[in-house]
């Protein structure tokens, strides 16, 4: 099958202006301007604006990426929660470098971050896992998540099961669900030219000469 290159056609008209980026003259610090990209994001008319690509390596070296939500970000990292007994978790486990996507096409941007993954602490693994509906707790009781399963019906099955085990109380965080963060050792910001002619700058995180170095980087 050979795609070419589709006719988008008109991108709907943006209901705001979004935060500018001084690409020639950077910003010293990346994480106030990330926030700044995330909260226009959050006005566009799509319904999970913090999804962002997970990507991994396990120890064998098989790279893998999936989608997961973004849940904090701060000068210490990106946060997402997840059973850390599953594929990523394991991947993680066996080596923490990680990378993160965002991209937000309404906007034609794109930010990348690099990093080492580490546990969240318990507390906070605790307080997000207290925002969650019960019937998202039952499920993560319920589902080995990676793992092969028969059918629809059993997973239902144990979602019943771990429903009579808890009924009439709270639904504890499994020992094996909680959050991880990502560290931002380098971060990129892309904004798309409709003639492929982009803007990219790379901040890398040097503690030692004192914060960020920023370089604009060819599309």
């Amino acid at each position: 099958m050979t795609i070419t290159r589709p006719h988008a056609g008109p991108r709907p008209k943006l209901t705001f202006t979004p935060t500018p980026f001084d690409f020639e003259e950077p910003p010293a610090d990346p994480i106030p301007a990330f926030m700044k990209w995330f909260e226009d994001a959050l006005q566009l008319p799509v319904p999970n604006p913090n999804a962002m690509c997970l990507a991994t390596v396990d120890s064998t070296g098989t790279p893998s990426a999936r989608i997961v939500l973004l849940r904090g970000f701060d000068e210490r990292g990106a946060v997402f929660f997840t059973n850390r007994h599953s594929k990523k978790g394991e991947a993680i486990e066996s080596n923490r470098r990680v990378a993160l996507l965002f991209h937000w096409d309404l906007l034609e941007r794109q930010v990348r971050i690099e990093g080492h993954a580490s546990h969240t602490s318990d507390t906070e693994s605790d307080e997000y896992w207290e925002s969650r509906p019960r019937e998202s707790r039952l499920g993560s009781w319920a589902s080995e998540q990676s793992r092969p399963v028969e059918n629809r019906a059993e997973l239902a099955r144990r979602i019943r099961e771990a429903d009579e085990i808890f009924r009439d109380k709270p639904v504890p965080r499994p020992p094996h669900w909680g959050g991880y963060r990502v560290a931002i050792d380098a971060i990129e910001f892309w904004q798309g030219d409709p003639h492929r002619v982009h803007d990219r700058v790379r901040y890398q995180c040097t503690p030692g000469l004192g914060g960020w170095v920023a370089r604009r980087l060819c599309p």
